[in-house]
């Protein structure tokens, strides 16, 4: 069934794609959730013009997150832990350590948007992770765990 999506849902597409899913996918979950309605002749229509309208928008959205991420690729956070003499870490550090850091360097940026490879990290030592700030703009950003 083709659907089209009235928000971004992480495994299928963003907000306005025009997705095939299997019919009770569609029928059970998603159309009753207010997530997607289905791809009928009026509602692509519909979809078009709005996609018509809102492309100079989402392209200044672009360049803006471009132009962020070309900030954020150069930057190298230092993130303190109380840790032990072994480099273990009391606790962990997740997103939200990580976004506060960013926040802090003067740029704005939600824990949602922010994946690492590691859940909590739990030891001392050098780390990458993915911040998505545009559907089309990924950036990785390095940042140091380093005791207090």
């Amino acid at each position: 069934m083709d659907i089209i999506l009235k928000q971004d849902v992480d495994t299928l597409g963003s907000k306005y794609d025009v997705v095939t899913v299997k019919d009770g996918y569609a029928r059970n979950f998603l159309i009753p959730q207010g997530m997607a309605v289905a791809a009928t002749a009026s509602n692509l229509k519909v979809n078009n013009e709005v996609i018509r309208q809102q492309a100079h928008k989402a392209a200044k959205a672009r360049e803006a997150a471009q132009a962020i991420a070309d900030k954020l690729s150069g930057l190298t956070l230092k993130l303190g832990a109380k840790a032990g003499e072994s480099g273990k870490i009391f606790g962990s550090v997740n997103t939200i350590q990580l976004a506060d850091a960013i926040q802090a360097a003067g740029y704005d940026v939600e824990r949602k948007q922010i994946s690492m490879s590691d859940d909590h990290i739990k030891e001392l030592g050098s780390y990458e992770a993915t911040v998505k700030l545009h559907k089309e703009v990924h950036v990785t950003v390095k940042f140091d765990v380093v005791a207090e």
